[in-house]
């Protein structure tokens, strides 16, 4: 039996082997936050994508690009839903840049865990300016 908020694999679904009782080889549990730390990691890494930061609670928090994003994970057996929240520099194609980073966490997350990801919901929650204009304004002649 395992905790609530964890997935078991089985000794053969990692390793691809048969045969034998399964229980008698052993478990490898892995909690929710473990799924929910990778998704975000990949997010981090592999895009541009970037969370927030600093503030106590919700409060005071930051846009921040360097900072990981947030990701939330729905478990069902071994079919995983994911959420992640996301902030993108700006201007970026936001349907390219959300469809290739969708595509990159399904599939590493299911490669470092064995979890299939049936789908990850994207939310953008703001942009960060990156071009050479301060503050995103523009001057009027």
């Amino acid at each position: 039996m395992t905790p609530q908020g964890a997935h078991a694999l089985s000794t053969s679904e990692v390793d691809g082997r048969t045969g034998g009782d399964v229980d008698a080889r052993g478990r490898t549990v892995l909690a929710d936050k473990v799924i929910e730390k990778i998704a975000s990691q990949v997010a981090s890494d592999e895009s541009a994508a970037g969370g927030s930061s600093g503030g106590f609670l919700g409060i005071g928090t930051h846009a921040d690009l360097s900072a990981r994003p947030k990701a939330s994970v729905e478990l069902s057996g071994n079919i995983a839903t994911l959420s992640v929240e996301i902030g993108m520099p700006y201007p970026v194609p936001l349907r390219q840049a959300s469809e290739a980073l969708r595509q990159r966490i399904r599939t590493r997350v299911t490669e470092l865990t064995g979890v299939e990801v049936r789908q990850v919901d994207i939310k953008v929650s703001w942009l960060a300016s990156t071009g050479g204009e301060a503050g995103g304004r523009r001057r009027l002649l």
